[in-house]
């Protein structure tokens, strides 16, 4: 294995581990047994080391993404990938906080893989006329949406206790973007919660995620939302 390798393993370990989510190169290096300039050296500082154990976390989830064989549908390859997503988070909180909810590990490719994954599937959907949006614009909602819930479920747990949260914001996403697509039966108040929730994540996450045109229409379907009674 090589010297990076090893740091970077080292690292994804010690990172796992953090109760913070912090970990210092000091104890890197110590665990890889190396010094500190060879970090310098290979990733150029904190964040680049960061963002290299990211990306080397987060491929185990995407390399499970790309292996996996499409199905006939592909709405039911857009709720699976959105539960695999929600299930790799919460597996791995640190590494999803650092790729999704900081501007730390800007250089981190994660992300850019992610949201490439996930426009296939609905490019598919697409092709077969069930979209009711651009893909581009839909891609940015779900994965909007996706790591809204999923931030939401690792950074406030005592308020989001049950992860069926996730489940139930994909079918209030997903059945506003693709015909034939409804929201789970009863959703009711949970549904309001959830676009609550999302509304008020939205603001943290790093980055121009949307143009105001598309952050004008997902405030408007999640103000529906919200605003429906639980009865609706």
């Amino acid at each position: 294995m090589s010297t990076r390798s090893v740091i970077v393993e080292a690292t994804a370990e010690l990172l796992a581990q953090s109760p913070s989510g912090d970990i210092s190169t000091r104890a890197v290096c110590e665990a890889a047994g190396v010094q500190q300039p060879v970090i310098y050296r290979l990733f150029g500082d904190k964040d680049g080391l960061l963002a290299a154990t990211v990306d080397h976390v987060w491929d185990q989830y995407l390399g499970m993404k790309r292996a996996a064989e499409e199905s006939a549908d592909p709405l039911t390859d857009l709720r699976a990938g959105w539960d695999s997503h929600s299930a790799f988070a919460l597996a791995h909180p640190n590494a999803y906080r650092l790729l999704f909810g900081s501007g730390g590990v800007a250089k981190a490719e994660s992300a850019d893989e992610a949201m490439r994954l996930l426009r296939l599937v609905l490019d598919r959907l697409a092709a077969e006329g069930r979209l009711l949006v651009a893909p581009e614009i839909a891609a940015r909602v779900v994965m909007a949406a996706n790591t809204g819930v999923s931030l939401a479920l690792i950074l406030h747990p005592a308020l989001y206790p049950d992860a069926s949260l996730s489940s139930t914001m994909r079918d209030i996403v997903l059945g506003s973007l693709v015909s034939g697509a409804t929201p789970a039966p009863g959703a009711g108040e949970s549904g309001r919660i959830a676009a609550i929730t999302l509304r008020t994540t939205l603001p943290t996450l790093p980055g121009e995620l949307f143009t105001d045109r598309e952050a004008g229409l997902l405030d408007e379907w999640l103000g529906r939302i919200q605003s429906s009674s639980p009865t609706d």
